[in-house]
């Protein structure tokens, strides 16, 4: 496999459900900060600034393996109890791609998903294709042999 994207993103207290679990509606919170940095952050870095310009979210799935505690014990006077995620991309079509994601409490898989992206002009209000710089960007984060 290429390289992961690997984002950590740290717990908020307001994550935190009346059972003392990260919510599972805040989990698609946590995947959008590491997706995010990926293709705004990690997509600049590469020079290709046109995602930050729209991209709309046709479909998610997820997938909870087990709850998420906000672990105090981890946590420090520094830093708040973080979560590791890591994202690739498993499939590029000419108007949509597909990124993949694995959410880890310390070394333990605690949730995994998927979401299926559109690239959006904002103006036109309407879905575009996939430029080849997005292209070769995305390629960057796909499985050995090209996304499926």
């Amino acid at each position: 496999m290429a390289d992961r994207f690997v984002y950590h993103c740290t717990l908020r207290w307001s994550d935190l459900d009346a059972y003392g679990h990260v919510n599972n509606a805040r989990f698609l919170t946590l995947y959008e900060e590491a997706r995010v940095a990926m293709m705004f952050a990690g997509g600049r870095a590469w020079g290709v600034d046109s995602f930050a310009d729209g991209v709309v979210i046709r479909r998610h799935e997820v997938d909870y393996l087990r709850p998420i505690d906000y672990a105090l014990g981890r946590a420090t006077a520094e830093a708040a109890p973080t979560v590791r995620i890591e994202l690739w991309v498993e499939q590029i079509r000419a108007g949509s791609f597909t990124v993949a994601y694995e959410l880890y409490d310390g070394e333990v898989l605690a949730s995994t998903a998927r979401s299926v992206l559109v690239p959006f002009d904002l103006t036109a209000k309407r879905p575009r294709r996939i430029n080849d710089d997005e292209r070769t960007f995305l390629l960057s984060y796909a499985p050995a042999g090209g996304p499926g």
